[in-house]
Parts: C-alpha cells; structure tokens; sequence
C-alpha cells in the first residue's frame, strides 16, 4: 500500500494545507487484473420472451413490455415477433376506458373498482395513455404511487403509458401491451385517458366498454364536457356521491339521465345511462361491474361485441399505415431538404397550400 496521498484534480499543484479535502491512500489495483464485477446483461430469445409472457413470470412480462415500448428497430421486430406467438392467446379480456372531468376522481375510482375486481378472484391491468406527456416529458408514473392499495394486490399490474411519444406511438405500444396483458391471462385491462381531447377517441378505439366519471354539481353546459365524449360512453358514472355530496349527485344523475335521451348511443344494443357511486366508501361500485357484464353478455349475443373487436383491429392497421408514410415521408432526405424554402413560399403566398403538397408528393414518389 501506498503512504502517498493525493490531491484532487481541482486543487493546483502548489496547493498547501488550505484545502481540507484530499484522497486518503488506498489499494493500488494491479493493471493487468480484469474487472469482472459488472454484470452481464443477459438477452431474450423470442421464446423466451413467450414462456415468459404465458408463464406469467412478472419480470419477463415486464421486459417484454418494456421491449415492446421501445423505439430501437431491434427491438421492435423482435417484439413483433413475440406478438405474432402470443396473438392465439389473446382476446379474452374485458376491455375498459376510463375518463373523466378534472378532479373527477379518475386514480381513486380505479384504485377501488380495481381492488374490488382483485377480491373477487380476477387479474387485472392498469395501463394509462399520456400524450400530455409529450409536452412535460412527464409520466403517469405518480398515480401508481397514488394507488398503494391497488399496487398492493397481487392479481393488479399497473404500467404508465411510455413518456414523451407521440400520440400515435403511445396508442401503438398501448395496443399492443393489451395483448401481451391477455396473453399473460389478465382478466379485466383498464385504460385511463390522462390527456384530453383526441385521447378520448383513442381510448374508445381501442376498448369494449367505455365510462364516463363526471362531479356531483350542476349539469350547466354539462359540466365544460363535449357532447362527442358523451357520445362516446356506454356508461356515466357520478363519482363522489358521499358525504354532503349525496343529493348534489342524485340531482346530477338525472339531468345526465335526461341529457342521453338525446343522444344516440354508442354501442349498437346497448342504452347508456348515468349511475351514481363513491369510489371513497366503494358504493356503487359492484353495481358497476354488475352493469359492465350485462353490456358484454348483450352485446356478445348481438354479435356486437366481436365485430366491434374486429372493426378496431382494422382500424389500427390503416392507423400504422398512416404513420409509417407520415415518417418515411418526412425522413426522406430530398423532402428534407426542400422542405423549409416550400414552407417559407407558402408563408409568403408565393405558393398555394394544394400546390405546394404536390411538389412534395412528385418529390417524394419521384424516387419511390
């Protein structure tokens, strides 16, 4: 050992007893010794990835998750590849949404209807779509922490959508974790929209059963909520209907009660209407889910049920085609480079809108 101490590389040369700080003398390591203390990252086979998933084994169902959420072209064709061995065994969950009004009570109404659905023997996912997320890079990580109780059971898998994506890649990875979820023998998925506005209309794109959370108070202008996101609920759910909330939210039932007669309903078969419950004594809760499996039997019998499923299947297709050409087209490098001086042009009014999409479209076709 050496009894040699040295100094910092911030401290100079002639530096004297001035500086407290100094590094104390300790085991010279022998250069020629490999480290071997790090770890090796071990890689998944595809089947592995698969056992995993349909084995149920918690840390590869998240892996595979995490795999799936990636952006690496590696990665995504292996995902794709697990996905295409796990599709026979999927499609028998029961697909929910969730949204709501601001300050409806959305993380606490989920934490109860969904430890309630773990009590009654079922498996259940929590998966969220964040597109706010592309603007604060945040996450929805927080409301996980939110529902210790839920996060608790054993039965619940909660997963925030992936931070920072574009919408259209966070429904992806969204629709694809709902397959890995069933595969992986979830009973009941869960998506709760945390955005708003476009958010509601992927969500309903993608699941069975839609709800609507909304406050106890007064039905004026339906509470700041759009007719087209009523519109789109099989069921509205006056949540906080406790305390000296009771009445308000009765009163606030029956003006939504009135308000859906005039509208048509969003599932073929199926009559939305509002219900009352409190996710904080857990009222109206059972009733819910009493509600969520009557739809599914109606509809099922209807032949609703399968060819809704069907219907958003191929509606994702033409979705991923959508967004394959956006980014082939704006990555190609010869629209790249003409694309500010057409844009500056058409800032200018030296070039029309139309005429200025078909510039780019020659451009791009020209050496397809």
């Amino acid at each position: 050992m050496s009894n040699k101490t040295y100094k910092p590389e911030w401290q100079p040369e002639n530096a004297g007893k001035e500086y407290a700080s100094f590094v104390m003398p300790g085991v010279e390591i022998n250069p020629t010794v490999k480290k071997t203390y790090k770890a090796k990252k071990v890689k998944l086979t595809v089947d592995e990835y698969v056992k995993g998933v349909l084995e149920q084994n918690i840390t590869i169902f998240s892996k595979t998750i995490t795999l799936i959420e990636s952006n690496s072209e590696e990665h995504i064709k292996i995902g794709q590849e697990v996905l295409k061995k796990i599709l026979p065994y999927t499609g028998k969950s029961v697909r929910i949404g969730i949204t709501g009004s601001p300050g409806a009570g959305k993380s606490t109404f989920i934490e109860a209807f969904g430890t309630y659905l773990c009590k009654q023997g079922l498996k259940i996912a929590v998966l969220a779509i964040d597109p706010s997320s592309t603007i604060t890079k945040g996450s929805i990580l927080g409301d996980k922490t939110r529902m210790e109780m839920l996060s608790r059971e054993p039965n619940a898998f909660i997963r925030p959508s992936p931070s920072g994506g574009a919408l259209g890649g966070v429904t992806r990875k969204t629709r694809e974790t709902i397959l890995l979820c069933e595969a992986a023998e979830y009973d009941v998925i869960l998506i709760e929209t945390v955005g708003v506005g476009q958010s509601e209309v992927t969500v309903r794109s993608m699941v069975d059963f839609f709800m609507l959370l909304l406050i106890p108070g007064s039905g004026d202008e339906l509470q700041g909520i759009k007719k087209g996101v009523v519109e789109l609920a099989d069921l509205l759910i006056v949540n906080k209907a406790d305390g000296t909330n009771v009445e308000k939210a009765k009163v606030t039932c029956h003006q939504y009660s009135m308000a859906l007669n005039m509208l048509q309903p969003a599932t073929q078969g199926w009559k939305t209407h509002a219900v009352t419950a409190s996710a904080l004594t857990g009222k109206g809760i059972p009733e819910i889910w009493t509600e969520i499996n009557r739809f599914v039997d109606t509809t099922k019998r209807l032949g609703v049920f399968d060819q809704r499923r069907r219907q958003q299947t191929l509606e994702w297709v033409y979705t991923i085609i959508e967004e394959e050409l956006r980014k082939r087209f704006f990555n190609n490098p010869d629209i790249s480079a003409v694309l500010p001086e057409i844009e500056k042009n058409v800032l200018s009014g030296e070039l029309t809108p139309t005429n200025a999409v078909n510039q780019l479209l020659n451009i791009f076709f020209k050496n397809q």
